[in-house]
This record gives C-alpha cells, sequence and structure tokens, in this order.
C-alpha cells in the first residue's frame, strides 16, 4: 500500500473515532471486562483521540483516513486500520512510522501493550519484530478515570535514523 502516512487533522477524528470503537469493539469486547466495554463509547474514542495531539498519525484521505497509530513517550500507544486497509501491508508502515518517532525522540527501546485474548496482534507484532516479555498490570484511560487491566506487553529496540 502506497498511503502516506501524515500528521492527523481535525477533520480526520470522526472516521479516526469510527475506526478505533469498531476495531477495540471488535478486538475486545469479548474479553475485558463488561465495565471497560460499557466505556468504550464513540464520544470516548473522540475525546482520547482530540488528545493525542501531534503523537496521532494517520494514512488515507483527509477527513477518511483508513489507518492510524499514536505513540505516547516510548509506547507505541494505538495501531488501528479499517477492514479496507487490513492485508495491505498498511498496519506495518504505520508501526515503522511510530518506531521512528519514538527512536527520534531519544528512546533505545519501544513498548506496546496488547490484549491477552487478541493473539492476531499478537502474531503481527512478532512478525515485525517485537518481543512478548509477559503479562504486566496498566491503567487504562477512560472517561471515568484509571481501570486496571492485566495485559501482554511486547518489546523492541528502535534505531534512530
Amino acid at each position: 500500500m502506497t498511503l502516506r502516512i501524515r500528521p492527523a487533522r481535525p477533520d480526520d477524528i470522526p472516521a479516526l473515532a469510527g475506526i478505533w470503537h469498531d476495531g477495540w469493539h471488535e478486538a475486545h469486547a469479548a474479553y475485558v471486562p463488561a465495565a471497560l466495554t460499557a466505556l468504550r463509547t464513540l464520544s470516548d474514542f473522540v475525546r482520547r483521540l482530540r488528545a493525542m495531539g501531534d503523537d496521532l498519525r494517520v494514512a488515507g484521505p483527509i477527513g477518511a483516513p483508513i489507518g492510524f497509530c499514536a505513540i505516547l513517550k516510548d509506547e507505541l500507544y494505538q495501531l488501528y486500520v479499517a477492514p479496507a486497509g487490513r492485508g495491505t501491508g498498511l498496519a506495518a508502515c504505520l508501526v515503522a512510522d511510530a518506531e521512528a518517532r519514538i527512536a527520534q525522540a531519544g528512546h533505545k527501546a519501544a513498548h506496546l501493550a496488547c490484549g491477552l485474548e487478541n493473539n492476531a496482534a499478537a502474531g503481527f507484532y512478532r512478525r515485525q519484530g517485537w518481543t512478548e516479555e509477559g503479562v504486566v498490570e496498566v491503567t487504562l484511560d477512560t472517561s471515568s478515570g484509571p481501570f486496571p487491566l492485566p495485559i501482554r506487553r511486547f518489546v523492541k529496540p528502535v534505531l534512530a535514523r
């Protein structure tokens, strides 16, 4: 896939929120506590996307992106691709972009959180050179405050380009 990865724009937020909402519920809703699923509303994804600022990058036309990645310091914080972009190599391009930005910020390694039952994502991250370290508990951002959740932690060395 030859889509340019670019900074997100305000016009992208509604489409990104839909991608994230649908992708999150597809990958996680059946495996996480019902209380967390209830908090993962479309408006909550909009709130969280707006807070990401310059750390959010997208692929696709303005107002109609088909995928995004976000970093948070040394973390590949979010990665979602719409069904139309799956299997095209877009996710690998978004991961590479995130890794490069983490390295450019001066970090030697990156980490990410993967749902305990999200074996498809875990396999994808392994194919991208990430190593699973084990299960840790993280504190998720929700509209009702912090929400603790065990996840699989992956790490990868990153090199500045």
